[in-house]
């Protein structure tokens, strides 16, 4: 066997293992939002109760900004993002009697369930579509 083959196989063994590794990391942290809390409802039954609940208050232009806003997250990943952030904006929505989901939640949503990097595209986004974002500058973890 000659040693460029033996380097391949080596290689070919350590980049599986550790492809093998970032895919268990992903089904791990899925396992583990399965799992039930204190209250007995996990983190995707909860994401599943506030968007059942707040389903009849979504407006179609409503869903075509929460899609805009979920555009830059890979399309593998994008049906997952759009439903956690939707699920964060029907929390709030109950949480304020909202008699229907407005810009101004979504927003506030968007921001409460992304991390701070993904809020960049937040703001470009929003003065893209001349939308006023003052009122959340103190939710903003960028400077703007």
């Amino acid at each position: 066997m000659s040693s460029i083959f033996g380097s391949f196989i080596v290689f070919w063994m350590f980049g599986l293992a550790f492809i093998m590794m970032i895919g268990g990391f992903f089904m791990f942290r899925k396992f583990l939002k399965s799992m039930p809390k204190q209250d007995g409802k996990s983190e995707l039954d909860w994401q599943d109760y506030y968007i059942d609940q707040t389903r009849a208050l979504w407006s179609e232009e409503g869903l075509q900004l929460l899609n805009e806003l979920v555009h830059p997250v890979p399309e593998l990943f994008r049906d997952v993002a759009r439903r956690t952030i939707a699920a964060k904006i029907g929390k709030l929505a109950i949480e304020e009697n909202a008699e229907s989901i407005d810009q101004n939640l979504i927003i506030k949503g968007y921001i409460i369930a992304t991390p701070a990097r993904d809020h960049r595209f937040l703001v470009k986004t929003l003065k893209e579509k001349q939308i006023d974002f003052s009122p959340f500058r103190e939710h903003l973890k960028i400077k703007v």
